[in-house]
Protein backbone atom coordinates (compact mmCIF):
# COMPACT_ATOMS: atom_id res chain seq x y z
CA UNK A 1 0.00 0.00 0.00
CA UNK A 2 1.17 3.26 -0.83
CA UNK A 3 2.27 5.72 1.89
CA UNK A 4 0.31 8.62 -0.21
CA UNK A 5 -3.02 9.51 -1.15
CA UNK A 6 -3.16 10.48 -4.77
CA UNK A 7 -5.51 13.39 -4.83
CA UNK A 8 -4.98 14.30 -8.20
CA UNK A 9 -5.77 10.45 -9.82
CA UNK A 10 -8.93 10.61 -7.21
CA UNK A 11 -9.71 14.37 -8.66
CA UNK A 12 -9.84 13.20 -11.87
CA UNK A 13 -11.69 10.08 -11.42
CA UNK A 14 -14.43 12.06 -9.11
CA UNK A 15 -14.71 14.71 -12.37
CA UNK A 16 -15.04 12.13 -14.76
CA UNK A 17 -17.59 10.26 -12.62
CA UNK A 18 -19.47 13.83 -12.99
CA UNK A 19 -19.21 13.62 -16.53
CA UNK A 20 -20.54 10.12 -17.27
CA UNK A 21 -23.22 10.97 -14.45
CA UNK A 22 -24.34 13.84 -16.66
CA UNK A 23 -23.82 12.57 -19.94
CA UNK A 24 -25.80 9.17 -18.78
CA UNK A 25 -28.70 12.04 -17.94
CA UNK A 26 -28.62 13.43 -21.53
CA UNK A 27 -28.68 9.33 -23.05
CA UNK A 28 -31.77 8.94 -20.77
CA UNK A 29 -33.59 12.19 -20.79
CA UNK A 30 -32.07 14.61 -23.85
CA UNK A 31 -30.59 17.84 -23.51
CA UNK A 32 -32.51 19.85 -21.14
CA UNK A 33 -33.37 23.37 -21.83
CA UNK A 34 -30.62 25.30 -23.35
CA UNK A 35 -27.73 23.25 -22.23
CA UNK A 36 -25.07 22.09 -24.36
CA UNK A 37 -21.42 20.52 -24.02
CA UNK A 38 -18.18 21.36 -25.97
CA UNK A 39 -15.62 18.26 -25.54
CA UNK A 40 -12.15 18.16 -26.15
CA UNK A 41 -10.44 15.24 -25.75
CA UNK A 42 -7.09 12.99 -26.83
CA UNK A 43 -7.71 11.90 -30.53
CA UNK A 44 -4.16 9.93 -29.96
CA UNK A 45 -5.68 8.60 -27.47
CA UNK A 46 -5.31 4.56 -27.82
CA UNK A 47 -8.87 3.73 -27.04
CA UNK A 48 -10.49 6.48 -29.03
CA UNK A 49 -12.34 5.67 -32.21
CA UNK A 50 -13.14 8.43 -34.63
CA UNK A 51 -12.60 7.92 -38.87
CA UNK A 52 -9.46 8.02 -40.46
CA UNK A 53 -10.43 11.09 -42.05
CA UNK A 54 -10.94 13.36 -38.89
CA UNK A 55 -7.76 12.07 -36.40
CA UNK A 56 -6.19 13.26 -39.72
CA UNK A 57 -8.25 16.65 -39.87
CA UNK A 58 -7.04 16.81 -35.84
CA UNK A 59 -3.96 15.32 -34.81
CA UNK A 60 -3.94 15.32 -31.06
CA UNK A 61 -6.63 17.09 -30.06
CA UNK A 62 -10.25 17.52 -30.83
CA UNK A 63 -13.54 20.05 -29.77
CA UNK A 64 -16.90 18.45 -30.36
CA UNK A 65 -20.08 19.66 -29.82
CA UNK A 66 -23.08 17.91 -28.16
CA UNK A 67 -25.61 20.43 -28.73
CA UNK A 68 -28.94 20.02 -32.16
CA UNK A 69 -28.01 17.08 -33.49
CA UNK A 70 -26.96 13.67 -31.79
CA UNK A 71 -27.59 10.10 -32.47
CA UNK A 72 -26.59 6.85 -30.63
CA UNK A 73 -25.61 8.38 -27.24
CA UNK A 74 -24.45 5.50 -25.11
CA UNK A 75 -22.30 5.69 -22.20
CA UNK A 76 -20.30 3.29 -20.31
CA UNK A 77 -18.13 2.59 -17.57
CA UNK A 78 -15.11 4.17 -19.19
CA UNK A 79 -16.40 6.42 -22.21
CA UNK A 80 -19.11 6.83 -24.05
CA UNK A 81 -20.35 6.47 -27.93
CA UNK A 82 -21.92 9.22 -29.88
CA UNK A 83 -22.70 10.13 -33.72
CA UNK A 84 -22.31 13.22 -34.64
CA UNK A 85 -22.95 15.40 -37.94
CA UNK A 86 -19.88 16.87 -39.16
CA UNK A 87 -20.22 19.05 -42.77
CA UNK A 88 -23.70 16.24 -43.07
CA UNK A 89 -21.77 13.66 -42.70
CA UNK A 90 -22.96 11.33 -39.66
CA UNK A 91 -19.81 10.28 -37.78
CA UNK A 92 -19.67 7.46 -34.92
CA UNK A 93 -17.13 8.83 -32.21
CA UNK A 94 -15.72 6.71 -29.42
CA UNK A 95 -14.54 8.71 -26.55
CA UNK A 96 -12.71 7.13 -23.25
CA UNK A 97 -13.36 9.36 -19.97
CA UNK A 98 -9.57 9.34 -19.88
CA UNK A 99 -9.16 11.05 -23.29
CA UNK A 100 -11.29 14.00 -22.07
CA UNK A 101 -9.00 17.31 -21.80
CA UNK A 102 -11.87 19.57 -21.14
CA UNK A 103 -15.63 19.69 -20.81
CA UNK A 104 -17.42 22.61 -20.46
CA UNK A 105 -21.29 23.52 -20.74
CA UNK A 106 -21.50 27.07 -21.76
CA UNK A 107 -25.11 27.60 -20.99
CA UNK A 108 -24.71 27.21 -16.93
CA UNK A 109 -20.92 28.54 -17.43
CA UNK A 110 -19.36 25.29 -15.95
CA UNK A 111 -16.36 23.84 -17.62
CA UNK A 112 -13.91 21.03 -16.19
CA UNK A 113 -9.94 20.92 -17.53
CA UNK A 114 -7.84 17.70 -17.08
CA UNK A 115 -3.93 18.50 -17.27
CA UNK A 116 -1.01 15.73 -16.90
CA UNK A 117 1.88 16.34 -15.49
CA UNK A 118 2.97 15.87 -19.21
CA UNK A 119 0.66 18.73 -20.19
CA UNK A 120 2.44 20.68 -17.08
CA UNK A 121 5.77 19.79 -18.10
CA UNK A 122 4.82 21.57 -21.78
CA UNK A 123 4.39 24.71 -19.84
CA UNK A 124 7.74 24.95 -17.72
CA UNK A 125 6.04 23.08 -14.36
CA UNK A 126 7.84 21.14 -12.25
CA UNK A 127 8.43 17.56 -13.37
CA UNK A 128 6.60 15.99 -10.21
CA UNK A 129 3.97 17.68 -10.59
CA UNK A 130 0.41 15.93 -9.97
CA UNK A 131 -2.51 15.46 -12.15
CA UNK A 132 -5.05 18.18 -11.48
CA UNK A 133 -8.13 18.68 -12.69
CA UNK A 134 -9.85 22.10 -12.37
CA UNK A 135 -12.92 24.12 -12.72
CA UNK A 136 -12.75 27.16 -15.08
CA UNK A 137 -13.97 29.97 -15.51
CA UNK A 138 -16.68 30.03 -18.94
CA UNK A 139 -17.35 33.18 -20.30
CA UNK A 140 -19.87 33.32 -23.14
CA UNK A 141 -20.89 36.26 -25.19
CA UNK A 142 -24.11 37.06 -26.24
CA UNK A 143 -25.66 35.74 -28.94
CA UNK A 144 -22.65 33.24 -29.80
CA UNK A 145 -22.45 29.58 -29.20
CA UNK A 146 -18.99 29.33 -28.04
CA UNK A 147 -17.08 28.94 -25.03
CA UNK A 148 -13.99 30.39 -24.23
CA UNK A 149 -11.71 28.17 -21.66
CA UNK A 150 -9.99 30.41 -18.97
CA UNK A 151 -7.23 28.97 -17.47
CA UNK A 152 -7.41 29.89 -13.40
CA UNK A 153 -3.86 29.81 -13.09
CA UNK A 154 -3.44 32.96 -15.65
CA UNK A 155 -4.94 34.74 -12.37
CA UNK A 156 -2.45 33.46 -9.83
CA UNK A 157 0.75 35.39 -9.10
Amino acid sequence: MSQDIDYGNLMHQAMRGLIRTVLQDVADNGLPGAHHFFITFDTDHPDAELADWLSDRYPGEMTVVMQHWFDNLEVGEDGFSITLNFGNQPEPLYIPFDAIKTFVDPSVEFGLRFESAEDEEEEGAAADSVPVAELVEVQEEPDRSDAEIVSLDSFRK
